[in-house]
């Protein structure tokens, strides 16, 4: 009885969350489907980029949730605009389907306990065949993603935290088996937005499993724990001003600063939200898509093509350093195209050389 109870509860949720992002469907833009050969499986992803995006542009990856698409999650997110007026590449992949016909992302939900899939692995390929192919940044890459997706996007933050700059997850939570083994190295920035009143990713997080989708953390404990990550020294409390009075929500902002590595972890409460991409339904305060990207420019690492270790000098370590990287790398970054021949090799070198006589 208990597991009808458990099944019946996932299904009803789910059915709610599926109407909910079916409704923008139509709303997706006209983008074409890649494909990405990993590990023998051959994925898929929507990838949007502005005219005359520079070299050198950050990345934004947008994960859609349970049960439904990248083609949904593009449409309601208005993502592209964002990323048009300010010039960042992004890309919507793909989850593949469960044993329900689903699509999803693998983070280690009780009924997926037979699912092998490599979500991680694909993603991290994935962000490096962009980089490559489209010359965007090595270090401003980002993560966002609603629900199953800002789930995904905890476990990034985990275990792909060398890759990524800074997460964004929207009705996101962190499994409990997630939560206990995540031990960055170098912890990135974290801003979750979430409904106090979420009937699908509770607000106090399920430890007992008592939804069926397997324990998970509640949002208080999630942002502590990213607080304690970042050593964070300073916190702020601030109401924003409620735009819409007719969506029965508001939010309160909850940011900690002064962190290691100039790091900020923060929340967007809404207050009797629910499971929601504000500014596309429910809260309609923000636009959750401009609020992710304000956080991601602020979380950015500023490049200058021929500084590779990022002191703000153009000098003999940075000559070095692109020599060494000739000598062991075989591929392409821009920062050391310091000829911007879209090409890396001895010609770099004397054109630094050539610089740093003449500066």
């Amino acid at each position: 009885m208990l597991y009808l109870n458990k099944s019946f509860s996932i299904l009803k949720n789910f059915l709610i969350l599926k109407f909910v992002s079916s409704l923008f469907f139509l709303s997706a833009y006209a983008q074409d489907l890649h494909t990405f050969n990993h590990n023998g499986v051959e994925r898929e992803y929507y990838l949007h980029l502005p005219e005359s995006l520079p070299t050198g542009s950050p990345l934004v990856f947008v994960f859609h949730g349970y049960g439904s698409n990248a083609s949904n999650i593009m449409g309601y997110s208005n993502m592209n605009d964002v990323a048009d007026e300010n010039n960042f590449a992004v890309c919507y992949p793909q989850g593949t389907t469960d044993i329900y016909g689903e699509r999803f992302w693998n983070v280690g939900y009780e009924f997926h306990s037979s699912e092998t899939v490599d979500d991680l692995g694909f993603i991290l390929e994935l962000s490096q065949f962009l980089e490559m192919q489209y010359f965007i940044s090595r270090n401003n890459i980002f993560s966002t993603g609603m629900s199953n997706g800002g789930d995904f996007s905890y476990l990034i933050a985990c275990e792909a935290f060398y890759r990524f700059q800074a997460i964004a997850p929207v009705a996101g939570t962190m499994m409990t088996w997630i939560f206990n083994s995540c031990q960055p190295n170098e912890p990135l920035s974290v801003f979750e937005i979430h409904g106090t009143n979420d009937n699908i990713t509770l607000w106090e997080g399920d430890i007992d499993n008592s939804e069926g989708w397997g324990s998970y953390m509640g949002i208080n404990s999630i942002i502590n724990f990213w607080e304690e990550q970042n050593n964070c020294q300073l916190f702020s409390s601030d109401t924003l001003e409620n735009e819409s009075t007719s969506d029965g929500s508001f939010i309160v902002s909850e940011t900690y600063s002064n962190c290691i590595y100039s790091n900020v972890v923060r929340l967007y409460k809404i207050i009797n939200g629910g499971h929601d991409w504000p500014g596309a339904f429910g809260n309609m305060d923000i636009d959750s898509s401009e609020e992710i990207w304000e956080f991601f420019e602020q979380n950015m690492i500023f490049e200058t093509i021929g500084d590779v270790n990022f002191d703000s000098l153009i000098n003999v370590q940075d000559l070095l350093h692109t020599i060494d990287y000739i000598n062991s790398v075989d591929q392409f970054y821009f920062l050391y195209d310091f000829d911007q021949d879209f090409d890396v090799n001895s010609m770099d070198v004397i054109a630094m050389i050539d610089y740093l006589f003449n500066f």
